[in-house]
């Protein structure tokens, strides 16, 4: 599918999951970045949050060998259903260091509003940290991986979570020294309705 078509779909869908999700709770649009509204230029370090209450639900990029092996970032955000109330707190997670392998999800059951990221030119990659929040004493629960983004390496990537039941929580990264580049599964989990006792679940 052409990425400015599944890109431009992106807002119907968003309606629809405010049409019908969480029983009839009006959800506002996505933040839409558009096509040349990267939030980095190659080489370059960025920090991106989403609105308050919001949290990343699509993740676009695009790789350039000879920009230093580096991708530009787009994210696009919506807001958590009113069951889930307000967030309680949030943090920066801690940071995983470029050229290498990582596995990370929010702490305190948080879930991702943002991405912070820097360039190193020595390794040829970046290194990450998560924007996490949490939402009152929520649990997650019937977590899973997507598959692979990009595809295969150096490839376009485009992550939408179509399904609006579960919450982005993380991701595991593998780095090819070859390539240069990175291949993210993200971790989604849906979160309960109730409060819960666990601290790290």
């Amino acid at each position: 599918m052409d990425l400015t078509l599944l890109w431009m779909l992106l807002p119907l869908v968003a309606t629809a999951w405010g049409q019908y999700g969480d029983y009839g709770y009006p959800y506002q649009q996505y933040q839409d970045y558009g096509d040349d509204g990267w939030v980095n230029l190659n080489r370059q370090g960025f920090s991106y949050q989403c609105p308050h209450g919001q949290v990343v639900v699509a993740v676009r990029s695009i790789f350039s060998k000879k920009e230093g092996s580096d991708r530009q970032w787009n994210y696009a955000c919506m807001p958590t259903p009113q069951s889930l109330g307000e967030p309680t707190e949030c943090w920066w997670e801690e940071i995983n260091r470029a050229g290498m392998e990582w596995y990370q999800k929010c702490s305190n059951n948080g879930l991702v509003a943002g991405f912070q990221s820097r360039y190193f030119e020595s390794v040829l990659d970046r290194e990450w940290q998560f924007y996490c929040c949490r939402y009152s004493k929520r649990c997650p629960y019937s977590c899973w991986m997507t598959t692979e983004y990009p595809s295969h390496y150096g490839e376009d990537m485009d992550m939408i979570s179509y399904d609006y039941d579960f919450y982005m929580r993380g991701a595991t990264t593998t780095f090819s020294a070859v390539e240069r580049d990175r291949q993210w599964k993200f971790i989604m989990c849906r979160m309960t309705d109730y409060d819960c006792e666990f601290e790290n679940v």
